[in-house]
């Protein structure tokens, strides 16, 4: 072992080591690694720094903004709300189905995409159920991984393999070659999955609970809310048809407040704002708050001709993608105390319903309307996000105190939503069909999101997490130090020295073993492209047919599980997931030695010596 070797290896110990402790951020020890290789000589500047021009960090990257574009479209809440609508509140369901969809759609697309797409979905999902990511975004991560053992085309370590052993003039394989062994690790990591996701987290929620922020639910009981709101259908024919809010003066006549209003765009129902200037139509659903009105519903409803509709408690948590509320308080130096909400147009003024204010802690009761404004009065405002936003750009009269925390789940470019689904589909089948390369595929769809304003670029840039982007680029330089140092080839060679002369089946297990090792510090494909000569070649030597050698590298290429640098997939739920290094060792070792076992035993059925 020469002295390049033994540095290049000490410092991989080292680093690793920094990985596991956690003391430095693994993103620096990733630059510290760079500095370490140019100060020493042992890569060039080119050599260590290769990785920030790498296509695939590169088609990360682009992969995090079209992540972004699917939940600012709210594909990606759509998509949560479906696996919560077949899962209901069973984790075991949510976690069973995710590791399917995941799998399938990875079995014809790149595993790092699907991971990075159903990142939001899932972190949507856990707020929803209430639980820690840390328990669904592990099985997120390997469900993409084992993705790459359904198809032949779903990674590129199989797609090395069998170029190799065409290359070598052997019988290649076939599209669907692969998929048993994959369908067999998928249900192993389910039930795997199922066992130890006990010890990712806290079903309550962990960390997440670290800042409670109230919800709609919260808000509407603080209010005294419950209750108070109708939902009125406008019929054909109604008196109210194309006239506005102002021009009705429903709150003066009726004392009824419409606080929001449902109107049919794109075969769906959405939420919009009740501003004094909103011209009601035909089949709009009107949401009034009727607690200060004197007079009865039904003559109300007979005389404006508005059919009463079902108004269920989960109600406002359900628009609250399309409608905000928050909390606000008046400036003490705001020009607007002492004046009623009616005599300042409060709704007129800024396009935003006053439902409550709230005086030395009790809700008010009766007709807010005309009550003067005093200091320290508390007002919960119902309308458009972008309204209650811009109000706490107004901090001469008014200080936003609080946003209910549904704010996080707010698709800025809903309407947008189908675009977004075109731009995906479009990178899917550009990769599927490798017209163009993958970064090339998803760089279009991002310039798609951006030229239907499905994301903007001050987004986009925001959406890149870059702590992960520099680990990935910062563990390259090891693969080019370990081949250029000699330390892969001698790692070989040690190989066929202990287990050339033994039976097919112990070479197999070496074969993964090594495989497994190799792709702790480099990536899966380079590691494929060196270990498949060597696979064939050992089978010539031991006078058997190399496909199921040839298989066991594509199997075992594909099974990093065991760090967080073994593979993009794991990079990418690293940070959303709350891990540490040593997370991805505890669990991934266990689950590597489980594939490992089902591939020693499948492939040589599938693909006899």
């Amino acid at each position: 072992m020469n002295s390049e070797l033994l540095w290049v290896l000490s410092l991989l110990l080292i680093a690793i080591v920094l990985f596991t402790t956690n003391k430095i951020r693994m993103d620096v020890v990733a630059l510290l690694v760079i500095v370490a290789f140019v100060l020493s000589g042992t890569l060039s500047l080119n050599e260590a720094t290769v990785g920030f021009s790498d296509p695939n960090v590169l088609l990360i990257a682009a992969l995090f903004v079209i992540g972004e574009g699917l939940v600012r479209t709210g594909v990606a809440y759509q998509m949560g709300d479906w696996l919560v609508r077949v899962a209901g509140s069973s984790e075991v369901k949510m976690l069973v189905l995710l590791m399917i969809c995941v799998a399938s759609l990875g079995a014809f697309m790149s595993s790092t995409g699907v991971v990075a797409i159903f990142i939001p979905v899932v972190l949507s999902v856990a707020a929803r159920m209430k639980t820690s990511p840390s328990r669904l975004m592990m099985p997120l991560g390997f469900a993409g991984l084992i993705s790459g053992l359904m198809t032949l085309v779903a990674t590129p370590p199989n797609m090395v393999v069998n170029s190799e052993l065409v290359r070598e003039g052997l019988p290649s394989f076939q599209f669907f070659s692969i998929t048993p062994i994959g369908i067999a690790v998928l249900v192993a990591g389910v039930l795997y999955m199922l066992v130890v996701r006990r010890w990712l987290g806290s079903s309550e929620g962990g960390k997440q609970k670290e800042v409670y922020r109230r919800t709609f639910r919260d808000l509407i009981r603080d209010y005294q809310l419950a209750g108070r709101a109708r939902r009125l259908a406008i019929r054909k024919g109604s008196p109210l048809i194309g006239h506005s809010l102002d021009e009705l003066h429903l709150r003066s006549r009726y004392g009824a407040n419409v606080v929001g209003i449902e109107r049919w765009r794109r075969f769906r129902r959405v939420m919009v704002s009740a501003t004094g200037g909103t011209e009601l139509r035909e089949r709009d659903v009107l949401l009034v708050d009727m607690s200060a009105s004197e007079v009865d519903l039904r003559e109300f409803c007979r005389e404006q001709m508005l059919e009463p509709m079902v108004l269920r408690g989960e109600y406002f948590s359900e628009q609250s993608r399309d409608v905000g509320l928050a909390e606000v308080s008046m400036n003490p130096d705001s020009e607007l105390l002492g004046k009623s909400l009616r005599e300042i147009k409060f709704r007129t003024r800024y396009g935003l319903n006053v439902v409550a204010i709230r005086r030395e802690g009790s809700a008010l009761p009766g007709k807010i309307v005309d009550e003067p404004l005093r200091l320290g009065d508390v007002l919960l405002v119902i309308g458009d996000w972008k309204l209650i936003r811009i109000l706490s750009t107004k901090p001469r009269n008014f200080i936003v105190l609080n946003l209910a925390a549904e704010i996080d789940t707010v698709a800025p470019a809903s309407s947008q939503a189908p675009h977004a689904l075109f731009s995906l589909a479009l990178m899917v089948a550009l990769m599927v069909t490798n017209e163009v390369p993958n970064f090339i595929a998803a760089l279009i769809a991002c310039l798609l999101m951006g030229k239907f304003r499905c994301i903007d670029m001050e987004s986009a840039y925001r959406s890149i997490h870059w702590p992960s982007i520099i680990l990935i680029v910062g563990m390259m330089p090891f693969a080019a130090a370990l081949q250029k140092t000699g330390g892969i080839e001698l790692i070989v060679n040690g190989l066929m020295d202990v287990a050339g002369n033994a039976g097919p089946q112990v070479m197999l297990v070496c074969l993964f073993v090594l495989c497994a090792t190799i792709g702790l510090f480099i990536s899966n494909t380079a590691t494929a492209v060196l270990m498949a000569p060597i696979a064939i070649a050992a089978a010539h030597q031991m006078n058997v047919s190399p496909l199921p050698f040839a298989m066991v590298i594509g199997v075992a290429a594909s099974a990093a599980f065991m760090t967080p640098v073994s593979s993009p997939v794991n990079t990418l739920i690293l940070e959303p997931g709350g891990y540490k290094f040593a997370d991805f060792i505890k669990i991934g070792v266990p689950f590597t030695i489980i594939v490992m076992l089902i591939s020693v035993f499948l492939i040589p059925l599938l693909f006899p010596f």
